[in-house]
């Protein structure tokens, strides 16, 4: 058998591994993006095109514009400058935000300085001296004892090929959580702004019960002292002085405890927008101060899978898992160093960079895992934590579409309710100017006075509370659509990556 014998240069040597470089595939799948909800509405029966309408300065119809997205500054959508100026200070200054930016930056430096480490070369230089002392005659060698020093000065470079993108795929699940921190960033934006609007309004609320009641107390006591009167002159009972005392003390009770709310929500406010709790210039809503709109996006679910920060957080999340998948599995596969490494060695420091003093050296490792009993394990772990990531991503989906169904459903019926509570509260009002002229010429009793009083101050409240409802069911889903942010493009990935 003959044989011929080749020679190979190393420049193709160093081609072939760099064309495997390039050729190299992340072992692991790839991330396929989940599909968007296959559902066409949120509730079970129709939902209606608008709401009803009530006899109230808050009871307009409200229309669902099917399709649409809220726009990015959803809440000027209530009318109020105070309520604008309040939330732009909160996007400026609430720590929590500042706090979710600042681990947004965090995991975004991660990201770089992982990918500065795996996808270029490392290069170090080094530098030394040694003082070295050898033994000729140990060495077979004449002259005894020698004793010299040792200068060296060189630089070394190394590059892991990663020719089955174990590297990659911890730096694709480094830009996934980078990813997750971004979309927590933003549910964190939206969270905040919908926060100060359900907290202005339950204040304005407050206030109009506050007031409605201070009102109901300066009347109750003028009629108190008529009627004190009246039983100086033996026109009343006693039992009438006594049951209006008892009336006019729950009202003037239940002042406190209103205000001591309202208070609470006014140092809400101020924290909400990173003041302390006495800040001054902190605004005092009334229900006058915001416009119903008349309008109501209701994107499709395929949509709003798309768009709400906690589904697009949950997705980063199953990104992440699939990527570490990857890598676990990559480690089962070998993997491939080149050094390569280049001094100058010298007797004195001058000598360095002479003649004569040049070394270097190449160098290659291939490392095949044979026997590692956890190596396995590993990727089986994170094979389940893939599953356990996918499993919270459909729970995410899930509550998402049961939290705009809820809002949905919350916002017909109680638009149904303030027509209801404005039409009782119309009557109680008219009821109680009967009773009053009925009274005043001795056709109705104290009692009845008393009960149609007591009846329109009940639905007075119940008025004001529908209409807070109404106010903070349209921020609730302008919250549950997601906000009006737009998505950016995911951290390290363009293009076709990014669509997956």
């Amino acid at each position: 058998m003959n044989f011929v014998a080749t020679t190979f240069p190393a420049w193709r040597l160093l081609l072939i591994l760099y064309t495997g470089l390039l050729a190299g595939c992340a072992v692991g799948p790839d991330f396929q993006r989940p599909p968007p909800p296959a559902a066409e509405g949120y509730t079970a029966q129709e939902q209606p095109a608008q709401t009803v309408t009530a006899e109230n300065e808050l009871g307009t119809a409200q229309r669902f514009i099917a399709g649409a997205a809220p726009d990015a500054a959803w809440w000027h959508a209530f009318g109020s400058p105070e309520l604008d100026a309040l939330i732009e200070r909160a996007l400026q200054s609430s720590p929590t935000l500042e706090a979710a930016q600042a681990t947004l930056r965090q995991a975004q430096h991660l990201y770089e300085a992982h990918a500065g480490a795996t996808q270029l070369p490392q290069v170090n230089a080094t530098a030394g001296a040694q003082r070295q002392q050898v033994n000729n005659i140990a060495a077979g060698q004449t002259g005894g004892e020698r004793t010299y020093s040792l200068y060296h000065a060189g630089v070394g470079v190394s590059y892991n090929l990663d020719l089955f993108g174990g590297n990659r795929r911890a730096l694709e699940a480094l830009a996934a959580r980078a990813e997750y921190q971004r979309f927590q960033h933003e549910g964190a934006r939206l969270t905040l702004a919908a926060n100060v609007v359900t907290t202005a309004v339950i204040q304005a609320q407050l206030a109009a019960q506050i007031e409605a009641s201070t009102a109901s107390l300066a009347a109750q006591e003028a009629q108190i002292e008529i009627t004190r009167q009246r039983f100086a002159l033996g026109a009343a009972a006693r039992n009438d002085v006594l049951a209006l005392q008892t009336l006019v003390e729950q009202t003037r009770a239940g002042i406190p405890a209103l205000q001591t709310e309202h208070d609470r929500l006014t140092h809400l406010l101020a924290v909400l927008a990173g003041q302390p709790p006495g800040a001054a210039g902190m605004p005092a809503f009334t229900l006058a101060d915001f416009t119903l709109p008349s309008e109501l996006p209701v994107s499709l679910p395929s949509e709003l899978a798309r768009r709400r920060p906690d589904i697009q957080a949950a997705e980063a999340l199953l990104r992440a898992a699939n990527a570490e998948y990857g890598t676990a599995v990559s480690r089962l596969y070998p993997q491939i160093t080149l050094s390569a490494d280049a001094a100058s060695q010298a007797l004195t420091s001058a000598g360095l960079f002479g003649s004569g003093t040049l070394v270097w050296g190449l160098a290659g490792q291939l490392t095949q895992p044979l026997f590692h009993g956890g190596l396995r394990d590993e990727a089986r772990a994170a094979q389940a934590g893939f599953d356990a990531a996918a499993a919270h991503y459909r729970e995410t989906v899930l509550q998402a579409l049961r939290n705009v169904a809820d809002v949905l459903r919350a916002l017909d019926n109680d638009a149904r309710i303030l027509a209801a509570q404005a039409a009782a509260s119309n009557a109680a009002q008219e009821s109680l100017a009967l009773v009053q002229q009925q009274y005043e010429l001795g056709a109705a009793s104290y009692l009845q006075l008393l009960i149609a009083r007591q009846q329109f101050q009940q639905t007075r409240r119940e008025l004001i509370a529908a209409q807070a409802r109404r106010l903070t069911d349209t921020a609730a889903l302008y919250q549950a659509m997601g906000g009006g942010w737009l998505p950016a493009e995911p951290v390290g990935l363009t293009g076709k990556e990014a669509s997956r």
